[in-house]
């Protein structure tokens, strides 16, 4: 059954004309697309400060009939007209694993948690897929992942088992890829201030590498300024500097803004002389969740609050061409740009107005009208390529 699903999650993309030996991998550039998993089978107990865990409340968010069509493929209208999404199941994330890479998507890149949390299952069924060699992975640390000096050990460990895994994506010839999700001056100060931070990098490349693998390739993702985030990366030893997400907080702009921030932030990233992964943005409006918070918003996140700050969703076209910009960007700048690669926000951050994953589509047909349109950029990449280097 997981077999047949999983040709027929194919079968759409692969008819519009993108073939399974993925013919854009001769693309020099890859695209990597950020995964926050809150669309776990619910949990008997409160996480996240919500009962059911964070499904339920992505699930409230998305309820409004204006907001439905947001929701993953895998939602659904109950009889009672409220929307509903039961979770992950390793068939879901098998058909998962069938549009991204008939997508144009060469990796994974995960948000860490516990891996006792109920926010590590998309995880969990990734790795135990049979189809997991059709898309590599990676990891986004946080500074919860390490914890204080007495666990780094335990993060480490965690770190280096994920990357000598079949299929965890690497760069520069072979390291190791690891994105630092926002690393404050909080937790420096926790692990001892700048020396202990350096410290806590080099332990972690010294397990790698005892391990029999390169040196990782850290890349730090802040929200911060393009000069702050090179700083924080200096102070850690990391290669690069990238970002989650990034937006302007502009009130009801064109999608054209919300690239042109993303397209500055990389301008502004070469200008400070670090190396670069560039983040491309797939959309950002968060109407659901400022009409109904989550709950580990609500410290700050008031209803109704900002509910004219958002950009408009692209086209699919739209957001193929962005994410080709970012991908043509990198490849025109080798040496800023070492790992060719780009990260996109996200393919799954429904509710924030960020995502690839296909959508609950007209009449249960799921809509993968984003991918099919980076699939086709991407295949005009390879082609473009391939035509550049016969001459």
């Amino acid at each position: 059954m997981r077999t047949s699903i999983y040709r027929v999650a194919a079968a759409a993309l692969l008819a519009f004309g993108c073939v399974s030996q993925r013919g854009w991998s001769r693309d020099p550039v890859t695209v990597g697309a950020i995964r926050w998993d809150a669309w776990h089978t619910p949990v008997s107990a409160a996480e996240h400060g919500g009962a059911g865990g964070p499904v339920k409340a992505v699930e409230a968010s998305l309820n409004p009939r204006r907001y439905r069509w947001r929701a993953p493929f895998f939602a659904r209208v109950g009889t009672n007209d409220t929307l509903r999404i039961d979770g992950y199941t390793q068939e879901i994330v098998d058909r998962e694993i069938a549009y991204a890479k008939a997508g144009g998507i060469d990796y994974w890149a995960f948000l860490l948690y516990a891996e006792d949390n109920c926010m590590s299952q998309g995880l969990a069924l990734y790795l135990s897929s049979k189809r997991r060699a059709d898309v590599n992975f990676c990891a986004v640390a946080s500074p919860s992942t390490f914890g204080g000096r007495a666990t780094w050990e335990a993060g480490f460990s965690r770190i280096v088992r994920y990357m000598k895994e079949p299929g965890y994506q690497t760069v520069c010839g072979g390291r190791p890829l690891l994105y630092f999700f926002r690393p404050d001056e909080g937790w420096v100060k926790a692990w001892g201030g700048p020396d202990g931070a350096r410290r806590l990098l080099d332990g972690l490349r010294a397990a790698a590498q005892s391990a029999g693998l390169k040196t990782p390739y850290v890349v730090v993702m802040d929200d911060g300024a393009a000069d702050r985030v090179w700083r924080t990366a200096e102070l850690f030893g990391a290669e690069a500097i990238s970002d989650y997400a990034r937006q302007a907080n502009a009130a009801g702009a064109p999608y054209t803004e919300l690239a042109g921030v993303a397209r500055a932030f990389w301008e502004a990233c070469a200008g400070t002389g670090a190396q670069v992964v560039p983040l491309a943005m797939a959309g950002w409006d968060r109407r659901p969740r400022v009409e109904r918070p989550v709950p580990w918003e609500t410290k700050w996140q008031k209803p109704g609050a900002g509910l004219d700050k958002f950009y408009a969703l692209p086209a699919p076209g739209e957001l193929a061409a962005h994410i080709g910009e970012a991908l043509a960007w990198a490849e025109a700048r080798p040496q800023q740009c070492p790992a060719q690669t780009v990260i996109v926000y996200a393919w799954n951050e429904h509710d924030e107005g960020g995502w690839l994953c296909p959508t609950l589509g007209d009449g249960g047909r799921p809509d993968d009208s984003r991918l099919r349109a980076i699939a086709e950029m991407r295949m005009k990449r390879a082609a473009d390529w391939r035509r550049e280097r016969a001459r």
